[in-house]
């Protein structure tokens, strides 16, 4: 290692760098200085790396320059420093395609081959490969092989890695080094076995019986090497798609969602989501990418939500659980992720999660970059197609972002995307032609300017009031540049066109721009003048209404034909192909298929609902909805599941009830609640008629008590309703009497878990808790008989809905969190499990402003 490293003067020189303004013609100069007879290795380093940097600069050498080069560089074979060799053959790789008699050098690489540094003989093995071809490829097979077997791992792997680069040209290659290859899959290395089923797997590409055999062979193995089972991952899903019994190699994948290795994991989880076929569970997988979305480290938390984006993308009701954590991705530091999650979500949102949506994004745009907008911008297009009714507000959040900076691309990218609305939407399009005039007012890219003014004289002629943009339009005549001036001129001849009100103050403000300073701007003044002034319908409709798209470089070419043929002739337009209009192909893609149905959240999902109730918007926006409980037993003839739904101050009861009774239609359904101490009930929402196999709601809405530490009850629940015998065939009630009758409920309780929104601690815990030290602190010790410290850790997540990978510690497990009450006060906590002689105890310290508050949660573990 001495060799490598830095002398003292070396680490204290100065900031200057040697690789600026470099010349071409200098380093070939110096480069003579490999011809001496004595050289020096530190000097030779120093010319060889101003070599390397430019020839990666894309400065290019003559054949002759490259030859010269070439076979000086040779000459420092006579070496024996470990870096300038190593540098030699990087440049021998970096000069093979542009010198000539390269072939020349191969006895040296084969002597290095073969030599008894490790180090000169992978670098060698792999340069000599670089230069081969057919001519010298069985000279020097008998070398590659031995290297293959090799015991030292760098340079059997080199000599794989070889071995895959020289199939390319050579595709039977690998069918004679197959036996190699497989005893070099018995190495304890980590890489060389990966390589080595590289090669077996190219050798058997084309045979697919004998991949087969070759996969179920290893299925049965035990396999070290991460890299060596990710790719087995790989060629086992490609043969669950191909072969009919698949449940063998899904089951071989699946098998690795539990294990040591990241690497193994996500690539089984990709495998998992990639296929095609149905998967029976994908809770293993959806555990991975959670966790992965936690990580500390960017390129897991970005692999879980890439991977995440796929699966909701294909099980959209089966990944709800995931929303949450691509919600807390959307300010994630890495921007890249960030902006995943961010296009994840609009993809996949429903209507009434819009606009919180993008009020996050209206955060996030700020901190990324144009390229990682334009991302987003595609999304929110997406989202105009998708939902029609929130068109406008999506159409105005891309209003606001156009007056924000941002490049020409960027820019670009908003404008296409109101214009497809305008397009799209022919009752709509004045709101979008109004933002593109306030856009033109202030804008500083002339090219997007004049497409903005094309379009706005192309569909400005069509809404109920065209001449509130003829300001818009002249302002650019007096204001703007030559280009988007003479653009104008276009627009305002279409407005003169298209309407006979406006046509004589268009025609006033031709002969206006008729004096204007630039060529293009007064012809295209004269010429509409003089076609309005005709009268010509034709005319009008040919040359500026509906005027054909040529290609230009073949109108050029005929005009110039004509020229040279007939230039007495008048030249006719119709010999001119017109190119059609091409339409914006849209690729495939999981990703961004919107779908009919998509559920991110339960309070998305219910949102719809919950409008039903009066003066409902007067609550405030909802903190929390959480899952259905049932009430009564399955196989009933009522059935009944009770949904809560937590707000600041109220608390709403949704019953949501199934009539299983074919000849019984109810009416009137209401539930009478027997409401828990302290609470007041303000209202209900009863279903007015629930017939056989449908679903009705029924809505009690109550308001907590003042105590948080009273906010904890049960209610008793009947539910009564009007029953009507009905014809089972059309369901019809039969005239006579009916009567009333009740459905006793299970009861219902409401408890401190229900107040929350826990979160996993991050990377930045420690710091968190330390702030809160001033805050209120409230401490308890619990004792548990019979139970395991892991299942005991396992509860307490399951409660507060934190993953199972916020568990730390071995026989001391310590659980961390963050959470939110309902009213949006914070908490924080840490619980301490052990195991104790009558079983497990636990420690649970929590931290809030409100001391209330932090006893509700100690009230929740209780």
């Amino acid at each position: 290692m001495a060799t490598f490293r830095k002398d003292k003067k070396e680490e204290d020189g100065g900031g200057t760098n040697m690789f600026q303004m470099l010349d071409k013609t200098i380093i070939l100069q110096e480069v003579r200085y490999f011809n001496s007879n004595q050289v020096n290795a530190k000097k030779c380093i120093h010319i060889l790396s101003k070599t390397l940097f430019m020839l990666n600069q894309g400065i290019h050498l003559t054949t002759e320059e490259a030859t010269s080069t070439f076979f000086a560089i040779t000459k420092l074979f006579q070496s024996k420093d470990v870096m300038l060799r190593r540098l030699v053959y990087l440049s021998i790789k970096e000069l093979s395609s542009l010198a000539q008699d390269v072939i020349i050098v191969t006895s040296s690489l084969i002597k290095d081959m073969t030599n008894k540094e490790d180090l000169f003989r992978g670098a060698a093995l792999r340069t000599l490969c670089s230069i081969t071809d057919n001519s010298i490829l069985q000279g020097i097979e008998r070398y590659v092989k031995q290297a293959i077997v090799d015991k030292n791992p760098a340079v059997s792997s080199a000599a794989l890695v070889s071995a895959l680069h020289l199939s390319t040209f050579a595709p039977d290659l690998a069918q004679r080094w197959v036996n190699e290859a497989q005893e070099a899959m018995m190495s304890d290395s980590r890489m060389v076995p990966y390589h080595a089923l590289g090669v077996v797997s190219i050798s058997r590409q084309n045979d697919r019986l004998s991949m087969v055999k070759l996969v179920k062979k290893l299925l049965q193995e035990t396999i070290q090497s991460p890299y060596t089972v990710s790719l087995l991952i790989r060629h086992a899903a490609k043969l669950a798609e191909n072969q009919t019994e698949s449940e063998p190699y899904v089951d071989y994948i699946e098998s690795y969602l539990c294990h040591k290795s990241e690497i193994v994991m996500y690539e089984a989880a990709h495998a998992v989501v990639s296929l095609s076929k149905n998967i029976r569970d994908l809770t293993q997988v959806l555990s991975v990418l959670q966790n992965f979305c936690l990580s500390s480290k960017a390129t897991l938390r970005l692999a879980g939500a890439r991977t995440l984006a796929q699966l909701i993308a294909k099980h959209p009701k089966a990944v709800i659980v995931c929303t949450f954590d691509l919600e807390n991705l959307i300010f994630d530091p890495n921007r890249t992720v960030a902006t995943l999650a961010v296009t994840t979500l609009l993809t996949t949102c429903i209507e009434a999660s819009i606009e919180r949506l993008m009020k996050q994004v209206s955060d996030l745009m700020s901190e990324i970059s144009d390229e990682f907008k334009i991302v987003v911008v595609s999304a929110i297009k997406s989202l105009c197609t998708k939902f029609p009714q929130k068109q406008k507000y999506l159409v105005s959040f891309l209003s606001g972002m156009l007056r924000e900076k941002g490049g020409m691309v960027y820019k670009t990218a908003i404008v296409n995307a109101i214009i497809k609305f305008i397009e799209e939407n022919p009752n709509a399009n004045e709101t979008g032609l109004a933002h593109l005039c306030e856009f033109i007012e202030d804008c500083d890219q002339a090219s997007l300017a004049v497409h903005v003014l094309h379009v706005i004289g192309r569909e400005g002629p069509k809404i109920r009031q065209p001449s509130r943009y003829i300001r818009f339009i002249y302002n650019r005549i007096l204001l703007e540049s030559a280009p988007v001036r003479a653009a104008a001129v276009s627009a305002i001849a279409q407005f003169g066109a298209s309407c006979a009100d406006l046509l004589p103050n268009i025609k006033v403000l031709l002969d206006r721009c008729q004096s204007d300073d630039d060529d293009e701007v007064r012809d295209r003044a004269v010429f509409y003048s003089a076609i309005l002034d005709s009268g010509d319908k034709e005319l009008i409709n040919n040359y500026i209404c509906n005027v054909p798209n040529f290609d230009f470089v073949l109108l050029e070419k005929a005009i110039q034909n004509h020229l040279n043929t007939h230039p007495e002739d008048h030249f006719n337009m119709d010999t001119v192909p017109i190119v059609e209009d091409i339409k914006e192909i849209k690729k495939e893609s999981a990703q961004i298929e919107p779908f009919q149905v998509t559920f991110l959240s339960l309070e998305e999902q219910y949102a719809k609902q919950l409008k039903v109730i009066p003066c409902i918007e007067k609550f405030g926006p909802i903190f929390k909805s959480c899952e259905p409980i049932e009430l009564t037993e399955p196989d009933t003839e009522y059935q009944v599941k009770c949904i809560k739904h937590v707000y600041a101050n109220h608390l709403i009861l949704q019953f949501e009830c199934l009539n299983t009774l074919f000849d019984h239609l109810l009416e009137k359904v209401h539930v009478c609640l027997d409401v828990a101490p302290e609470y007041n009930l303000i209202c209900e929402v009863p279903c007015q008629s629930l017939s056989y196999e449908r679903k009705g709601n029924i809505f009690c809405v109550l308001e907590f008590p003042t105590n948080p530490l009273n906010s904890v009850g049960c209610f008793g629940a009947i539910l009564e309703f009007i029953v009507y015998d009905c014809d089972p065939k059309t369901g019809h009630p039969y005239p006579g009497d009916c009567y009333t009758d009740t459905y006793p409920l299970e009861d219902i309780e409401f408890g401190c878990s229900e107040q929350f929104k826990f979160r996993a601690a991050s990377d930045d815990w420690e710091n968190s808790w330390q702030s809160t030290e001033s805050g209120k602190e409230v401490m308890d010790t619990f004792a548990m008989n019979n139970f395991d410290v892991t299942e005991v850790a396992k509860a307490i997540c399951k409660l507060l809905g934190l993953p199972e990978s916020s568990i730390k510690g071995d026989t001391i497990k310590k659980i961390c969190g963050l959470g939110t009450w309902r009213k949006g006060i914070p908490v924080i906590f840490i619980a301490k499990i052990v195991s104790s002689l009558s079983g497990v105890t636990m420690q649970l310290t929590v931290r809030s402003p409100n001391e209330a508050v932090a006893t509700l949660l100690l009230a929740a573990i209780e």
